[in-house]
C-alpha cells in the first residue's frame, strides 16, 4: 500500500505573530547565546516580529549599539502543537547569516535530550552548507546507520547527546546554496523532511528547483531526487526516542557553537562579542517572507500527515 499525504497545518503570514499558534520564548538561551529573547508583546513593540502587508518578518535587533558583552534582542518561537511524525515542508525566502549569527529551524521533544531533537536548518557565521543533525537522549542506542543513501557527507554517527557531549549524528549538505549568503542570493528555497517508521529523511530544493507537486500542495516524496540526508530506522527506533516535538525557529548569537572555539576559524573579524556589540552587523539577520513563495509568504511551513492509500 502506498502512502498519501493529507494537509494537517499550514502556517504563513500573521500565523507566526499570533499567540494561539506559536509561543514566544523569553527565558535565557539554553545554548548560552548572547541574546535576550523577547516576549510576544515586546517583540512586536520592538519590531522584531512584524508584518509588511501579508509578509512576516522575524528579526534580530539592528538599531542598538551595545556595550561589549551585553546581550542583543532576538526572537525564538515555538509551535503550540506537537508532532510525532509527518511530512514537514518549510519555504524560506531569506535566513539570517553573518558573523556571530546562529540561526536554526528545528523540532524538539520534552526534557531535552529525552524526546530527541531534529535540526533541519542549522549552521553558523559565514558557513554556506546546511547541516542536518539528530540528538537522542542519554542511554539511547541511536546511531546513524550506514551506508547512507544520500548526497550529503557524514559528520558524526553517534546521536546520543548530553549537555557535555551534544554533537549528535550529522550530515552536511554538499550544496552551497543551502545556508547563508548562497541560500539568500538564490531567493531561498524549500527544506522538507519526512519523519515516519523508516526514519527521518531530508531534502533541500533551491527556489528554481522546487518540485511541482510541492507548489501544487500535493507532495509526492517518492518522485523527488536523492535526499540530502537519511537517518534510517536501522540505526534507531525513531518513534521510541523522538516524540511530542514542538517546532522551533530562532536566531541566537555566539554561544556554544557560533562563538567559543569555532569563532577564530570562521573567517570573521575580531571577537564574537565585538561583533554582537555593533548594530550594523545585523541588517541581514532576518527571516523574511515573500509573495512568490508557497501560499504567499516565507516563512511558509506546511505539515502533512501520512495515511495509507
Amino acid at each position: 500500500r502506498t502512502k498519501t499525504y493529507t494537509l494537517s497545518e499550514k502556517y504563513k503570514g500573521d500565523d507566526f505573530l499570533i499567540t494561539d499558534k506559536w509561543s514566544y520564548y523569553s527565558s535565557s538561551d539554553p545554548t548560552g547565546g548572547q541574546v535576550d529573547y523577547l516576549s510576544h508583546s515586546a517583540a512586536v513593540k520592538e519590531r522584531l516580529a512584524y508584518l509588511e502587508g501579508s509578509i512576516a518578518v522575524l528579526a534580530v535587533d539592528n538599531k542598538t549599539d551595545l556595550p561589549l558583552h551585553k546581550n542583543r534582542n532576538s526572537v525564538r518561537i515555538t509551535s503550540k502543537k506537537k508532532y510525532n511524525n509527518g511530512l514537514f515542508i518549510a519555504d524560506f525566502y531569506q535566513m539570517p547569516h553573518g558573523c556571530s549569527i546562529w540561526p536554526a529551524w528545528w523540532s524538539v521533544g520534552p526534557d531535552w535530550p529525552n524526546g530527541g531533537e531534529i535540526d533541519i536548518v542549522e549552521n553558523i557565521n559565514l558557513a554556506t552548507n546546511n547541516q542536518y543533525t539528530l540528538h537522542s537522549g542519554s542511554g539511547s542506542s541511536c546511531t546513524l546507520a550506514q551506508p547512507v543513501h544520500a548526497t550529503g557527507r557524514v559528520l558524526g554517527t553517534q546521536c546520543m547527546s548530553a549537555p557535555d557531549a551534544n554533537a549528535g549524528c550529522a550530515i552536511v549538505d554538499n550544496d552551497p546554496r543551502t545556508f547563508g549568503h548562497g541560500f539568500n542570493a538564490g531567493g531561498g528555497g524549500v527544506f522538507a523532511h519526512l519523519w515516519d517508521s523508516t526514519g527521518i529523511t531530508f531534502w533541500h530544493f533551491a527556489r528554481d528547483e522546487i518540485p511541482a507537486d510541492i507548489t501544487a500542495g500535493k507532495p509526492e516524496p517518492r518522485s523527488w531526487p536523492t535526499p540530502a540526508a537519511v537517518f534510517s530506522s536501522a540505526g534507531c527506533d525513531f518513534y521510541d526516542h523522538f516524540y511530542d516535538h514542538s517546532l522551533v525557529l530562532d536566531t541566537t548569537l555566539c554561544g556554544g557553537y557560533a562563538g567559543g572555539a569555532n569563532y577564530p576559524n570562521s573567517g570573521c573579524p575580531g571577537t564574537c562579542e565585538e561583533v554582537v556589540a555593533d548594530k550594523s552587523n545585523f541588517d541581514r539577520a532576518l527571516y523574511i517572507h515573500c509573495s512568490i513563495c508557497l501560499g504567499g509568504g516565507v516563512l511558509t511551513i506546511t505539515i502533512f500527515q501520512m495515511r495509507k492509500g
